[in-house]
């Protein structure tokens, strides 16, 4: 299927290809192949670098490890923007909460990867034809449920048609990327778990006369994606909880 791909998104995916969420230097990301030209690869499915990197099928415990996935496009303005979803009111767990896409690994997945696409396109309907896997991101631990964030990025808005999963899906919507760096429709709480001080960040978010609330893991997450994408710490304090941290060793 023929999609406009734009010499920005393809910058950024030879960029974030390189990014390597156990090494922190590469948060900047040296772009050391900058010269050559960067050709889209088919997907590669049968890697977890997360398992990999740690050297035991133990991590990949299917009843406490989930994958959601931070889609990226383009909008008209060439601006970066990602897919969300607000979860339906029936759901036993986080119910009328945003979130991205995702969920839990099941048996067939072969990886992270497979798990947030396969989510994605049962949640929302997105073809996993329309985008290009570049990179994942450091794991978050959460109420005893690893997340992996995959971060992919849809060549062309247009040809993503929402298709809703009313059981699990109340809305489908978008937001600005950059808007999880900036300290305007933020709030923020103290908190304290076991002795550690952490902040939890609130974004604001209106679109189509409909107001969102983004918060919890899903800014966290986000935050992170953002920091990493455009090269620079938040314009706030993070002060993230360290149980949202957990060592791979």
């Amino acid at each position: 299927m023929a999609c406009n791909r734009s010499e920005r998104l393809m910058k950024l995916a030879e960029r974030l290809h390189l990014y390597n969420p156990f090494d922190t230097s590469s948060n900047t990301i040296n772009t050391q192949s900058q010269n050559q030209e960067f050709v889209p690869k088919k997907q590669e499915l049968g890697t977890d670098p997360i398992a990999n990197n740690n050297n035991s099928n133990s991590i990949r415990s299917k009843s406490n490890r989930a994958a959601v996935l931070v889609c990226l496009f383009e909008d008209q303005q060439g601006h970066l923007r990602v897919i969300l979803t607000k979860r339906a009111s029936t759901l036993s767990t986080h119910s009328g909460e945003v979130a991205l896409p995702g969920g839990k690994v099941e048996e067939g997945d072969a990886d992270d990867i497979e798990t947030a696409l396969r989510e994605a396109e049962e949640e929302i309907g997105l073809d996993r034809s329309l985008v290009y896997v570049v990179t994942v991101l450091e794991s978050f631990t959460n109420k005893g449920i690893t997340v992996i964030p995959v971060v992919c990025i849809l060549w062309d808005r247009n040809t993503f048609n929402p298709l809703r999963n009313t059981a699990e899906v109340a809305a489908i919507f978008d937001a600005p990327l950059e808007m999880f760096l900036k300290d305007e429709n933020r709030r923020e709480e103290e908190r304290e778990h076991m002795g550690d001080k952490y902040v939890l960040h609130f974004f604001n978010h209106e679109t189509e006369n409909e107001k969102y609330i983004i918060w919890a893991l899903t800014a966290g997450i986000l935050i992170k994606a953002a920091s990493i994408v455009y090269q620079r710490p938040p314009d706030f304090q993070e002060r993230r909880p360290r149980f949202w941290s957990r060592s791979l060793q």
